[in-house]
């Protein structure tokens, strides 16, 4: 009892108390309707009996009622005494009038007794409140009474006392109404009877005071004002599923990494128990009218919403983050169609979010069904929160595939290039996880973000390309940084390998993920020409000291092996044969232009003049030196064989006597290669040691006009590539 409820107790001891009359005051009203003044004694004393019977069931709350009728309410049916066997007719009656009787004491309200406050009090804190009530109504009443007999003219402070002790024990019975509802699910049992005397202590403030549509103001004469329990227990309800809420257990991020999910797991396994309870043994305590599974439905509807708005707020991390979202979409759910009714996205198409119905994890579970109805639920999350919350995860992922990408170069730094393990071959081509590893990343977040929503799923993606487009120029900067401070000969095996996985990785998300990789596709040409040059230039530093021999005099006396030049860019190419098609052969073909053009170039270089005999032997041995060039090169794969008479064209000119001849082997080299230009055929023929007149000559005799498209008709341009020297020029 509160100290207010103290300082307004009242009734001294010397006050008339009635309460020893009420079993006489009872059978008086009563006696008529059971039997008249020719009853025999035995039936006198049956009736005695069944009086004391009905008003001990009366006063005992109904604690040991075993039958109910409706919801909320039960009903006696059976009323069992022993009669003489010589009264059968008169049992017959008497026992229909004791049912009629007690029948009557069901659904009237219980006769209050002037009890003091602190009886009163006593009664509620043992939560008799029946009785309770009707002994505030018999006090509240009688101050109405004496209010309007001016009684308290006089004595208005008098009159104040006793209509605060009214509101003080109105209040009190309120919060104990408030304290069972809320009691309801802090306990493992439900207590039915005392929520069916809660019930009918309801229905009987109700009608004791009727709703006149206006409520009195606070501090105004209460007295005869509604109670309005019935929104006090709605209230309670909604109160008691909040501290359920918040009283399920929730480690701290320090004592639990996965504290989130543990917590979720816990509330969605303790409210479930809650709401099977609500469902079966809560709502037949209550008539239909309280619509008891729905109200509470709604109540934990809106303590979780607050729940996780308050979790939403906190510093998430990435797998929180999910777990939140995938909870509320997977796990619970707050609406038939989850993206398009409650987020204002399209649908995401799982079947699981679709309806309540096909989820069975939480609200969803068939045995909360048919009662439990969650169509008209609110959002369970506000569109404010859902997008932060969104936002926050993308955000998160960025991070993720960020860090995830640098731990991709960091372990080939460290476990391929610092070692130099040479990468594996399968297929007949070199092999790298770089395409696995990037799609399996992707993969994983673009499953885990359709799981959420087709939206999510979409921005992930962007999300994932986004972070490709930055990592692949940041690879390859790495890489190039590496061959530079090492100069490893696994530069080309690496190379090739890569070329291969990044040509996956486009097939695969072209196939897999379905989206437009143009962008990529720029990204990774650019990448693939920064490779191609540094590999052409690494091709260059091996071969320019065996290309500067060419018609040196060791050269032309053979000092050299005529395959020397052949081993060197073998050592190269072979490794573009592990190189997937079409990009092996195109770079093949490269090789092989690189170094007919490199040759070409160093042959028309100004040298001194030769004598015919060393014309003829500078011939023989560029003849055998290119050949078997060409042939370690077509042998690779290279399909540049429209490279192949370029060098041996310019080689029967050097080695021919008769000036007619050099003008047929001029036609052939021109028909040949449209795009040479008169200063290579200047410089070819100078190394021949023709002079200007004869040069020119040649010239007037007709080879000029296949010199006017500087351009093949195919396409392929060797001569077009190479400059010619200045001196030989100018001669």
């Amino acid at each position: 009892m509160s100290t207010n409820t103290k300082v307004y107790l009242r009734r001294s001891a010397s006050e008339p108390d009635p309460a020893t009359n009420v079993v006489e005051k009872e059978k008086m009203e009563v006696a008529p309707e059971l039997g008249s003044p020719t009853s025999n004694d035995e039936s006198t004393g049956f009736i005695e009996r069944g009086m004391k019977t009905m008003l001990s069931i009366r006063k005992s709350k109904r604690k040991n009622e075993k039958e109910q009728e409706g919801t909320g309410t039960w009903r006696r049916r059976l009323l069992s005494f022993q009669f003489p066997k010589s009264s059968e007719e008169n049992k017959t009656k008497i026992l229909d009038g004791l049912e009629e009787i007690v029948d009557k004491a069901e659904t009237e309200p219980t006769e209050g007794k002037p009890l003091s406050v602190m009886e009163i009090n006593d009664l509620i804190q043992k939560k008799q409140l029946l009785e309770a009530f009707a002994s505030i109504k018999y006090l509240e009443d009688e101050t109405i009474a004496e209010r309007d007999a001016d009684k308290y003219k006089d004595n208005p402070q008098e009159f104040l006392r006793k209509t605060k002790d009214v509101d003080l024990l109105y209040t009190s019975i309120t919060s104990m109404i408030q304290s069972i509802v809320v009691g309801t699910l802090e306990h493992h049992t439900v207590e039915e009877s005392t929520l069916t005397s809660l019930v009918t202590l309801i229905a009987r403030e109700e009608a004791a005071h009727p709703n006149t549509g206006t409520a009195a103001d606070p501090g105004s004469d209460l007295l005869g004002s509604p109670r309005k329990w019935r929104e006090k227990w709605r209230e309670a309800v909604n109160e008691g599923t909040r501290k359920r809420v918040l009283s399920i257990p929730m480690a701290s991020t320090e004592e639990e990494k996965a504290w989130l999910d543990l917590h979720l797991s816990f509330l969605q396994k303790h409210l479930l128990e809650d709401l099977l309870k609500i469902k079966s043994s809560v709502k037949k305590c209550y008539p239909e009218e309280y619509r008891v599974c729905e109200v509470y439905v709604e109540a934990f509807h809106n303590a979780i919403a607050s729940h996780l708005q308050d979790l939403s707020q906190r510093p998430l991390e990435f797998n929180e983050l999910y777990s939140l979202l995938d909870w509320v979409v997977n796990t619970y759910h707050s609406s038939m169609e989850l993206d398009g009714q409650l987020f204002g996205q399209e649908c995401c198409g799982n079947n699981a979010c679709r309806s309540w119905g096909k989820n069975e994890l939480f609200l969803g579970h068939s045995d909360l069904k048919p009662e439990v109805q969650t169509e008209n639920l609110s959002l369970l999350l506000t569109t404010a929160d859902w997008d932060r919350l969104n936002d926050d995860y993308i955000t998160s992922v960025k991070g993720k595939i960020k860090s995830y990408f640098g731990n991709i170069l960091t372990l080939e730094v460290t476990e391929k290039w610092e070692k130099e393990v040479p990468p594996e071959v399968k297929d007949n081509l070199y092999q790298s996880s770089l395409s696995l590893d990037i799609q399996t990343i992707i993969g994983e977040h673009m499953k885990l973000s359709e799981a959420i929503s087709k939206k999510l799923k979409r921005k992930t993606l962007e999300l994932c390309l986004a972070e490709l487009h930055e990592f692949i120029p940041r690879f390859g900067e790495k890489f190039l940084e590496w061959n530079e401070v090492h100069d490893s000969p696994m530069f080309a095996p690496y190379f090739a390998a890569y070329i291969n996985s990044f040509h996956d990785l486009l097939s695969g998300l072209e196939t897999v993920f379905q989206v437009n990789t143009e962008e990529l596709q720029k990204i990774l040409a650019a990448l693939t020409r920064n490779f191609r040059n540094v590999f052409l230039n690494k091709l260059r530093t091996k071969t320019q000291p065996l290309l500067k021999k060419i018609l040196t005099k060791d050269w032309i006396l053979a000092r050299e092996k005529p395959n020397s030049l052949a081993v060197a860019v073998s050592q190269f190419s072979e490794h573009l044969q592990h190189t997937r098609q079409p990009l092996g052969q195109e770079l093949l073909c490269h090789v092989h232009k690189y170094v007919v053009r490199e040759y070409i170039v160093q042959i028309i270089k100004p040298k001194k003049k030769m004598n015919g005999e060393k014309r003829q032997q500078v011939s023989e041995r560029i003849k055998q030196e290119v050949k078997i060039l060409n042939n370690a090169l077509i042998d690779h794969g290279s399909d540049s064989s429209w490279l192949l008479p370029a060098i041996s064209h310019i080689a029967n000119i050097i080695g021919e006597k008769r000036k007619d001849r050099i003008k047929e082997y001029v036609k052939e080299l021109t028909q040949d290669y449209p795009d040479i230009r008169k200063e290579h055929i200047m410089a070819i023929l100078t190394v021949r040691g023709l002079g200007f007149t004869s040069r020119r000559m040649i010239f007037q005799q007709g080879f000029h006009h296949a010199l006017e498209s500087p351009d093949g008709e195919d396409g392929n341009t060797l001569f077009a590539e190479i400059d010619v020297p200045a001196v030989v020029s100018c001669f």
